[in-house]
């Protein structure tokens, strides 16, 4: 799950940034969102599953989705549209540490050794990958600070829905759950749509229209599903780490895509938040099944 996930959500930062030059922001949502929702309808009526959730779950399934799902994808299509995607993508991912820390006061998950040590490796990473772009946003003149705060906006939101999974009844139905969930997502996608009065692109090129296919159905359908998977079966606190390498993948995918190129801090900066998923994703259980401290699944 945990590396269907950071090729999923990795390669979704460029292409994003691929469709963002066609599209306009909200439309772009409209559509990921609301295709991603339908495909998931529809792989759930084939495999005749109950496509409305008992009422009990209509409160978390809607407060998470809010959060993880709309909240999230706005910010990040305006981070993209204000920052390069590699800025974007990098400060997006303080969600670990920010879902680390609420998740021991809300959830009473107290944060293991191995938890606190990855997650101030993933902080260091993350510090020292922001650090040149926001030091160059200090020295230029009107500066731009909408990318930054729109990326750490995206963080705090994802950080909040994924506390939200967590404290809400366990959904019978995953894949049914997650569809409604974008559902809310393309339907606030399209309301926004008409308030700003976009409109869709006549044609589009077939880079984009690739793109766009990716992120409906690879990083929108496939990719939530395993995120909430996930959630399902371990902590917010190990869920939220193990998030970690997505950004690396999100960077390298941006260098071979859009043409961004990291320096050598940035390359010491992967090898940290690297360091820090590796240390949550295979030290999760010790010989015999045994879970080490601050993994166990809090519902």
């Amino acid at each position: 799950m945990v590396l269907g996930l950071a090729l999923g959500w990795g390669l979704n930062w460029p292409a994003i940034k691929i469709v963002l030059g066609e599209v306009p922001p909200f439309a772009a949502r409209t559509v990921g969102l609301g295709s991603g929702a339908l495909l998931l309808f529809v792989l759930a009526a084939v495999q005749r599953r109950r496509l409305v959730p008992p009422r009990a779950h209509w409160a978390g399934i809607a407060g998470a989705g809010a959060l993880s799902i709309v909240a999230f994808n706005f910010c990040t299509a305006f981070a993209q549209l204000n920052t390069s995607t590699s800025r974007a993508a990098v400060l997006t991912y303080a969600m670990p540490m920010l879902s680390t820390l609420l998740a021991w006061p809300l959830l009473g998950e107290r944060p293991g050794r191995r938890a606190l040590v990855a997650a101030m490796l993933g902080a260091a990473g993350i510090a020292l990958l922001a650090a040149p772009a926001l030091a160059s946003s200090i020295a230029a003149p009107g500066a731009n600070w909408l990318g930054p705060l729109f990326a750490l906006a995206a963080a705090l939101a994802w950080a909040l829905g994924t506390i939200v999974t967590k404290r809400a009844a366990p959904v019978p139905d995953r894949v049914v759950a997650t569809a409604w969930q974008l559902a809310l997502g393309g339907a606030c996608g399209a309301v926004a749509t008409v308030l700003a009065a976009e409109t869709w692109p006549r044609t589009l090129s077939p880079r984009v229209a690739v793109a766009l296919g990716y992120h409906c159905v690879v990083a929108t359908a496939f990719a939530y599903v395993l995120w909430y998977r996930l959630l399902d079966s371990a902590s917010a606190t190990v869920s939220s780490l193990t998030a970690l390498a997505v950004p690396v993948v999100g960077v390298l995918g941006a260098m071979a895509l859009v043409g961004e190129r990291p320096g050598a801090a940035d390359w010491t900066g992967f090898a940290l938040v690297l360091g820090a998923a590796g240390l949550v994703m295979f030290s999760r259980q010790q010989p015999g099944g045994r879970t080490t401290p601050g993994t166990a699944a809090s519902r």
